[in-house]
């Protein structure tokens, strides 16, 4: 795969009729967790580690930073947090797929200095199972 354009990495929410893309953000991150489950034992094979296939909780954690834009997504946006919601979410990446699924927004940061812009940090955890869709 060749080099992408990271501003190619698109983060979405669910608009009630469509997806509309958080826009303004200027970094994005993904990251899968997995948790592991030791089942080491003193008949463990030269007292290495052993983990159970399988057993551990999965999560994702999607972290971006931006400029709020557009109306729209920032309601949706401003909205999730509040309403404690769990809504769809779609992360395009480019030349790989689609992950989507619920997430909930579990932080939503403000900063801005007298002489520049106003930016927001917004953290979201997936709150379920997700899909990968390849393109």
């Amino acid at each position: 795969m060749a080099a992408q354009k990271g501003r190619d990495l698109l983060v979405k929410i669910d608009n009630g009729t469509g997806f509309t893309t958080v826009a303004g953000l200027r970094s994005k991150r993904l990251s899968f967790n997995a948790e592991t489950v030791d089942v080491t034992d003193a008949d463990s094979s030269g007292r290495w580690r052993e983990l159970l296939a399988g057993a551990g909780v999965q999560r994702a954690a999607v972290s971006g930073t931006g400029l709020f834009k557009d109306a729209a997504s920032d309601f949706l946006v401003r909205a999730a947090f509040f309403d404690a919601t769990t809504p769809n979410w779609q992360l395009a990446i480019p030349d790989f797929g689609v992950i989507a699924g619920r997430f909930q927004v579990t932080a939503l940061i403000y900063t801005g200095q007298y002489d520049g812009e106003l930016q927001f940090e917004i953290t979201l955890d997936s709150a379920g199972a997700l899909t990968f869709t390849a393109v």
